[in-house]
């Protein structure tokens, strides 16, 4: 079981990403490509999102891997769940073209492995190793690769979503989808349709340049969202982010879901229905492990990133263990039943499923969740390692959770220091059972770490 992160020097928590032209140059993605053909012969499955340089650097992706042989197949655009379910048993692997809910200038690559999950950090240090070596294998010219576009492959992601769930069940509900235009403009509305609902959408027209909100779906940018689900006297709304990994919701009274309650509803829905265990990162809510272990539920916690979230679920069960559900607290959630990666679809899908099996409103199940107050914080530095040693020694008398970071525990609260994979920064969660509380033990955290990066 994967539970320790190693150190990448190009690729992140979530592949690599950068401003397109700057950081992320064609080619560095042709060379990816090389590399990856390298490592990985035989069929390549390439999708993208919709932003504006996606065509550019799916071509340059394209080129490394024909050049090493393999054969391409190109899906276009599509949400990445889409791509891993598509590339799962039939493909020996896929490169995603995407920077998720990065701004628009933004854009990255995302490397798949055959089983449908992203690839583990251990395989990325040697795809690493050829990238910074060159050492690739090019084919001679009657040897390259062959290319075919095949679009419609979508339509299996979607149908295998439908056929989840009983037929027609959101027959009568009515649902807003809020893709940001994204490639869920081209999945989430087909299948909450095929589900039987009456759905509205906004912006739902594909646009990389992102017109109506940027590709991150916060409280903040979601207000039409909400205006026009109270109006239009819908169940709740959904918004995905740039690549429709994940999902946030509003309840129809237009309130914003928290992303760990919306974990924390799904999570007890399912728990109750069968037993097992729940994987997350120490990053999640506490009210997420009281709620799965008050229905009979075990919690097993791992590095912050999907891919161990994804990985561990594998592991578990491969070591005959029966796993329910996992996922992490930002609208990420992983249904195993369905496939072993962060499901933008599958969690609209599942949302209209517990609805309208319970016939009850969504803020009626928020309401039952347990109350925790989450404060979030960030300081830019390049001292994040020291910063860490010098919290071990000065909370050495706490109970400490060293899985990712420096997690700091007491009684029914937690703070977690962790530095970033991508950028010069220290993260800090704070979550607590009294926002007096939270507001105390992030006060004295970050004062401990200026006094650190500040000196």
């Amino acid at each position: 079981m994967q539970t320790t992160k190693f150190q990448k020097r190009l690729f992140g928590t979530n592949g690599v990403r950068g401003i397109v032209g700057k950081d992320l140059p064609p080619e560095l993605v042709v060379t990816i490509g090389e590399a990856f053909g390298t490592m990985r012969k035989g069929c390549i499955a390439v999708g993208r999102d919709t932003r504006t340089s996606g065509d550019t650097l799916v071509k340059a992706i394209k080129s490394g891997l024909l050049a090493t042989g393999c054969d391409v197949v190109d899906c276009g655009i599509l949400p990445t769940p889409a791509l891993q379910y598509i590339i799962k048993g039939r493909f020996a692997g896929g490169v995603m073209i995407t920077a998720s809910h990065n701004p628009p200038e933004y854009n990255g690559v995302k490397i798949i492995e055959a089983d449908g999950t992203e690839m583990g950090d251990e395989e990325t240090l040697k795809l690493e190793q050829l990238i910074f070596d060159l050492s690739f294998s090019p084919k001679p010219w009657e040897h390259v690769g062959h290319e075919v576009n095949a679009p419609h492959l979508i339509r299996k992601y979607i149908k295998s979503i439908i056929n989840h769930f009983p037929h027609k069940i959101g027959s009568g509900m009515t649902v807003v989808v809020d893709p940001g235009s994204g490639p869920a403009c081209l999945t989430s509305p087909h299948i909450l349709t095929g589900m039987g609902c009456r759905v509205l959408t906004l912006h739902g027209v594909p646009d990389g340049t992102f017109p109506g909100r940027l590709p991150e779906p916060s409280s903040q940018g979601l207000k039409g969202l909400a205006e026009l689900v109270v109006s239009s006297g819908a169940a709740f709304g959904i918004a995905h982010d740039g690549d429709a990994d994940r999902a946030v919701f509003v309840d129809e009274n237009g309130q914003f879901i928290e992303e760990n309650e919306e974990f924390t509803l799904v999570a007890s829905y399912i728990c109750h229905q069968e037993k097992g265990a729940v994987v997350t990162p120490v990053s999640t809510s506490l009210m997420v492990e009281k709620v799965v272990k008050n229905e009979g539920c075990t919690i097993t916690y791992t590095p912050v990133g999907s891919i161990y979230v994804a990985r561990t679920m594998r592991s578990l069960i491969e070591n005959g263990n029966t796993v329910v559900f996992g996922g992490e607290g930002n609208g990420g959630l992983i249904f195993p039943r369905h496939q072993f990666c962060r499901d933008g679809g599958m969690t609209a899908a599942m949302m209209v499923y517990i609805l309208a099996s319970t016939g009850e409103h969504l803020s009626s199940l928020v309401r039952r969740i347990p109350k925790r107050t989450i404060i979030k914080d960030k300081v830019t530095t390049s001292r994040g390692a020291e910063v860490l040693e010098s919290l071990k020694k000065e909370y050495s008398y706490d109970l400490l959770d060293l899985t990712d970071g420096v997690k700091i525990l007491r009684e029914d609260s937690w703070a977690l220091v962790r530095v970033s994979g991508t950028e010069p920064i220290i993260r800090i969660i704070v979550d607590a059972d009294s926002y007096d509380y939270s507001k105390e033990f992030h006060e004295e955290v970050m004062a401990f770490i200026h006094k650190i990066t500040d000196k």
